[in-house]
């Protein structure tokens, strides 16, 4: 599911949830006629009720605690790449040899986390991430201060050296481990999505076009919230997923000319 287009997914969903919603109905209405009457309407609005009102307090308590994990994953490829920016922009405060060895090790390793990003939404890893990382940290332990200067920003860049580190390690371990939600709240889910749909297809209604349009309208809005639990449901896969951005930005301040 990784690989498959967010209007993709979408459009499936509408299809088969609307549409098979629809079929349902046409062929309940052909094989038991009583049920266009409105007989059992009350007992159907009170299912509905229930149905629905545990449906909708469901999709928000989801929806909220898939939507708080994708901030927080946000939060944590912000601080890493603000720790590497501030690495990028204090290099210059060594001399000119370390400046270049310092920049050259942190672009091998911001384009190497750029290419694990994807792998490690996969379940995969990408060992030469570690290395590049490794060749980073050497680059700071070759370093002489002079200045006193140099040994406050050395010291600095350690401690910012390290926030990176953690903030990948952090980062990898969500992307291999999240596989969203679990298979129990899936059935519940799915379940209450179905009774929903079926409270729809089997409420009275003489007139077939408004019967039609009552279920495809249901359909749809479960379709839809079905395709926002599949999104929100892995923070590092999907259009509204955590963007490596952050990433790229430090790449971007290290291709500035330097001042």
């Amino acid at each position: 599911m990784n690989n498959v287009p967010a209007w993709l997914l979408l459009v499936g969903l509408l299809v088969l949830v609307a549409g098979g919603a629809v079929l349902l109905q046409m062929f309940l209405r052909k094989r038991f006629p009583r049920l266009t009457a409105d007989v059992h309407n009350d007992a159907t609005n009170f299912a509905f009720g229930v149905i629905g009102f545990v449906y909708a307090i469901l999709l928000g308590f989801v929806t909220s605690a898939l939507w708080t994990q994708i901030s927080g994953e946000d939060e944590q490829v912000r601080t890493e790449g603000t720790a590497a920016i501030q690495l990028a922009r204090d290099r210059s405060v060594f001399d000119s040899a370390d400046s270049d060895r310092i920049r050259q090790a942190l672009g091998d390793y911001e384009r190497a986390a750029l290419i694990e990003w994807s792998s490690a939404a996969d379940g995969k890893t990408y060992p030469e991430a570690d290395k590049t990382m490794q060749r980073l940290y050497a680059a700071y332990e070759q370093i002489q201060p002079r200045t006193d200067t140099q040994r406050a920003f050395l010291a600095t860049s350690f401690a910012n050296l390290d926030k990176v580190s953690q903030a990948r390690t952090a980062r990898v371990m969500q992307a291999q481990t999240d596989t969203g939600p679990p298979w129990s709240l899936w059935v519940v889910i799915l379940i209450t999505s179905a009774l929903v749909v079926g409270c729809a297809v089997a409420y009275g209604v003489e007139d077939p076009r408004t019967h039609y349009v009552m279920v495809a309208t249901v359909g749809l809005l479960v379709a839809s919230n079905l395709f926002l639990v599949m999104e929100l449901a892995f923070p590092y896969v999907g259009e509204i997923a955590t963007s490596p951005q952050p990433l790229r930005d430090v790449i971007a301040v290290l291709a500035e000319p330097a001042s």
